[in-house]
């Protein structure tokens, strides 16, 4: 019998399947909002999955963009802008943004073996300050590193940047649900981390070596920054960004958060209430669970009832929670209510990022 190879609409079979271990890199899913302002912490803001490294260094603002490199299939970027600069960053000042994968995701990657598989990190990127940007990649799990490059050529203007690394055969990634692998995208750096000499390879992680040459995005008011099409595959070529829908990317991004605007439960005092409460998707761990802006009514058939107390969460694994809220007054015990948002605003963050 003979056997015909038959392209895919043209595509080489290398193009076809599942490549880029990135959740969310078209910047397509933002379940916190669109916009935040004055950031001056640690934490996610607007795009799913991505997370704002920080000490010091300006205050910033979060974007979902519509601002996109033209023709290339994009509705969104992730922008950040510098509202208040910080020209002269003490040594330990940094800022960066950050994508973390678990360990259980990296074993394909064959760290730590003789066969361990290259790397090529893909993007569009746009800055209003020219000159040299670093991308770190750090392994949690064992303390290594590997810092590369890329160019700003021109203001305001949309690049695609490709980088490659070597696999690491030394050590490989623990095969489990937490942090082993960060990529961060530095925007400025004091001298702890710039001081050394770029680690351009996989090595030890020495903080001084992580952003050697990083221009300080933070020295200017209103300077600007964007990113969108982030690839991370095996092998050393980058292939054309895999277009995901939303809903699939959504469900991805939902292992790590998620919102819920209403669900059932009872009285279980005068003042408290307890529901059960199903997760959409499996969570990565056991959430934090918090309330999504104002306070929580309860609606039965003859009152509402508010309350701004934070919840907790009994009884909790990667599935679901019984989730219980104090705050209240005038309860029937036993009595079934609905939980909801009552100033518009989901009710419930449920929180497992790295």
């Amino acid at each position: 019998m003979t056997l015909t190879k038959v392209r895919l609409g043209g595509l080489e079979p290398k193009y076809v399947g599942r490549r880029n271990l990135i959740i969310n890199g078209a910047m397509q899913v933002a379940q916190r909002g669109t916009s935040a302002t004055g950031k001056t912490a640690n934490g996610y803001y607007t795009c799913d999955r991505w997370d704002f490294l920080y000490t010091s260094m300006g205050t910033w603002s979060f974007d979902q963009s519509t601002t996109v490199p033209s023709g290339e299939g994009f509705s969104n970027s992730l922008k950040l802008t510098c509202t208040s600069a910080d020209a002269s960053p003490a040594a330990a000042d940094k800022v960066a943004v950050q994508y973390h994968f678990e360990g259980q995701d990296l074993q394909q990657l064959k760290y730590g073996t003789s066969d361990a598989s290259s790397l090529t990190l893909s993007f569009w990127v746009r800055a209003s300050k020219t000159g040299t940007y670093v991308v770190n990649f750090l392994n949690k799990d064992n303390s290594r590193q590997n810092s590369q490059t890329y160019n700003i050529a021109t203001a305001d203007t949309w690049q695609y940047v490709t980088i490659s690394i070597d696999g690491d055969t030394s050590q490989g990634f623990d095969n489990d649900t937490g942090n082993s692998l960060e990529v961060n995208f530095y925007l400025g750096a004091g001298t702890n981390n710039t001081s050394g000499t770029l680690q351009n390879s996989w090595g030890a992680d020495t903080a001084a070596n992580r952003a050697v040459g990083q221009v300080n995005l933070a020295d200017t008011d209103n300077a600007t920054w964007f990113i969108t099409g982030v690839q991370l595959e095996l092998g050393s070529q980058d292939t054309p960004f895999e277009h995901r829908s939303f809903g699939e990317e959504l469900l991805l991004c939902q292992r790590y958060y998620q919102t819920v605007s209403s669900f059932s439960g009872y009285g279980s005092s005068s003042t408290g209430v307890q529901g059960n409460l199903a997760f959409m998707t499996q969570m990565r761990a056991e959430p934090s669970v918090t309330l999504n802006g104002g306070t929580i009514r309860l609606t039965d058939s003859a009152n509402n009832k508010d309350s701004s107390t934070n919840p907790s969460s009994t009884f909790g694994d990667l599935d679901g929670a019984a989730i219980n809220m104090g705050g209240f007054s005038g309860l029937t015990q036993h009595r079934p209510y609905i939980m909801q948002g009552s100033d518009g605003f989901a009710a419930f963050n449920l929180e497992s990022e790295l």
